[in-house]
């Protein structure tokens, strides 16, 4: 038995009907590599039980506290059933990209099942029409609790149940499992008075670490070294959330992006899709007469893992608060602001202490968390406050080979992750074997035209791909980029009245823009 972390439970206590709390990765094979070119859906169900019996945060359920008195536990599952949780479907004809995007924002938009291991995995046959891969492929979309995960171990997870060769042979052992004992309502709570009594001389331990990084920080902000973000201006993310979702992808090469990022000094992977979200955003809210004089400001996870916390699960992360400079007009000069703007979000987070978050997140308490956010989800305060953010960016690389499931090669992944109120837009940066991906997950209220900010995004990479490293040209070639000029912020964008009443009579943005040559994208069909 094993008690979550302050940080892991937030995120039971945080989860309203509105806003479930997990992660999910999305990944798509072909069965050109399996042998005899076909994959059964058996096969994935053996190969993944045999693997997951070594994972424990794929087979514990939760064991809660009485009357919220402390954090819940995770006990192993003795009536664990990888068939409840390992379900089969198919995308009916002609199985293409936009048909499988509405498939993956409803199954996203449902909770999980909190009395048993909080984890799906839906494999999804039928993508015969998605252009970019060959006929035959299948998708296994899978859904974790971010209690249980965060991206860094849910990288882990991916990589423990996939193969490094095609012809990988699983010994297939018949699973025995007895589970652990459930601890008695009495025991609970006298492990919640003992917890209670030592929490003063916990905060005390955590406070003497913390507060010379603080005071450092503050010094540092007072004499200018260190900057805050800003204020975060409000957007139509910054709003209530429904229960449904809406998701959506682009795909490019790695080599592209490695080739940007070179091309700035100082600049890294990170910083360049950041930027490429910043030029989406910008081009999204602006189309719609509602982009923000002031820059957008994001969220960012970052793993602060050591190498004896690796491979426990679990959340292990801090944050930072990065300018994605939606007001820099000139894409090459927004990467050069932003690539400033990181450095200094590095630094404030590196003074305060990485694992800050982390550190005073087991002092949360349990009953009044989950109360004030269902609350407040009830009551719409957060439409009455200041946003904290605009949106999340969150970074989680993946392998540069190949893996394989049951034979089957993995072609792409995608990730997904929760929006709640005040937060309705979540970006996953991922790479895998060559590929670069940004997938987006808002509300579908917020965004009714996903297809179109995943138009932006492909607009955005090709802006600052055609200023930094040349557009590629029918002979292999890159045209010389322009000269660049110093950033320059954004002029308050007129508001067009025509272009906003045709938006709103149709449903759709007034502006489309052709999709650029050069770049490997997903089609550009409306989704959702």
């Amino acid at each position: 038995m094993k008690q979550l972390t302050g940080l892991d439970a937030s995120f039971l206590y945080l989860e309203t009907p509105n806003s479930p709390m997990h992660i999910s990765g999305l990944a798509i094979y072909t069965q050109e590599t399996a042998p005899g070119g076909k994959v059964r859906f058996k096969q994935i169900i053996e190969s993944t039980a045999a693997r997951i019996s070594r994972l424990p945060s794929l087979t514990r359920r939760l064991v809660w506290v009485p009357m919220g008195l402390d954090h819940p536990y995770w006990i192993d599952d003795g009536d664990f059933d990888p068939e409840f949780h390992i379900r089969h479907v198919a995308l009916p004809s002609p199985g293409d990209w936009r048909q499988l995007c509405i498939l993956v924002s409803r199954i996203h938009a449902r909770p999980l099942d909190r009395a048993r291991p909080l984890w799906e995995m839906y494999v999804i046959e039928g993508l015969d029409n998605v252009e970019g891969y060959p006929p035959g492929c299948f998708a296994v979309f899978t859904k974790m609790h971010h209690a249980a995960v965060d991206g860094a171990s849910g990288m882990e997870i991916t990589a423990a149940v996939h193969d490094l060769e095609p012809d990988t042979e699983i010994e297939i052992k018949p699973a025995r499992r007895t589970g652990e004992r459930e601890p008695g309502p009495m025991s609970l709570v006298a492990r919640s008075q003992v917890n209670s009594i030592r929490q003063p001389l916990r905060f005390i331990s955590v406070a003497r670490n913390t507060v010379p990084g603080l005071a450092k920080a503050m010094m540092q902000m007072r004499r200018g070294e260190l900057k805050r973000a800003g204020k975060v201006p409000r957007t139509r993310f910054n709003a209530v959330v429904s229960p449904h979702r809406v998701f959506d992808a682009v795909r490019f090469p790695l080599s592209d992006i490695k080739a940007i990022k070179n091309a700035v000094e100082g600049a890294t992977v990170n910083d360049v899709a950041l930027t490429i979200v910043g030029g989406a955003m910008r081009r999204y809210l602006e189309t719609h007469g509602e982009l923000p004089d002031e820059s957008l400001i994001a969220m960012a996870p970052v793993n602060v893992r050591d190498e004896s916390e690796r491979g426990k699960g679990g959340n292990i992360v801090s944050t930072m608060s990065v300018k994605i400079r939606s007001d820099v007009e000139g894409a090459r000069e927004r990467l050069v602001a932003v690539n400033e703007g990181t450095r200094n979000a590095k630094e404030m987070a590196n003074a305060i202490g990485a694992k800050t978050m982390t550190d005073y997140s087991q002092f949360i308490p349990s009953t009044l968390t989950a109360q004030a956010a269902r609350l407040a989800s009830r009551w719409g305060l957060v439409n009455q406050v200041s946003p904290i953010y605009n949106c999340v960016i969150t970074n989680v690389p993946g392998p540069q080979v190949p893996l394989y499931n049951t034979g089957a090669r993995m072609l792409s992944n995608f990730g997904t992750g929760p929006v709640a109120d005040g937060v309705g837009l979540f970006h996953v940066i991922g790479s895998y074997c060559g590929e670069f991906t940004i997938s987006a997950t808002s509300c579908r209220e917020m965004m009714p035209d996903p297809a179109f900010y995943r138009e932006c995004l492909q607009r955005s990479f090709e802006d600052l791909r055609d200023s930094t490293i040349g557009k590629p040209e029918a002979n292999g070639r890159r045209r010389k980029p322009a000269a660049h000029k110093k950033p320059a912020a954004k002029k308050a964008a007129p508001k067009r009245a025509a272009t906003k009443k045709k938006a709103a009579s149709t449903g759709r943005p007034a502006v489309r823009s052709k999709a650029r040559s050069g770049a490997k994208a997903v089609p550009k069909r409306r989704a959702g």
